[in-house]
């Protein structure tokens, strides 16, 4: 169980820096953020298909890390 939270704290970690990098306007082809993007986006594309950006902020990377907090608390709360 306990690889399990390491890895989605270690999810969790990748998902900030990536929102952290998006800030800084790096060239996409920065290796850095080719591979947090190639990490996120697989979970981020489906949610960005649901929940609108909010006045131009993309909200998913909070809804993300608020599931990855949900399914921590279910597996962790027995």
């Amino acid at each position: 169980m306990s690889l399990i939270l390491f890895l989605l704290d270690l999810y969790s970690f990748v998902l900030f820096v990536s929102v952290a990098l998006s800030w800084l306007r790096l060239s996409p082809d920065n290796p850095v953020v080719r591979v947090t993007s190639a990490l996120t986006e697989p979970l981020l594309a489906p949610l960005r298909r649901v929940i609108p950006a909010v006045g131009g902020f993309d909200l998913t990377p909070m809804v993300l890390l608020l599931l990855i907090q949900l399914i921590k608390r279910l597996l962790f709360s027995f």
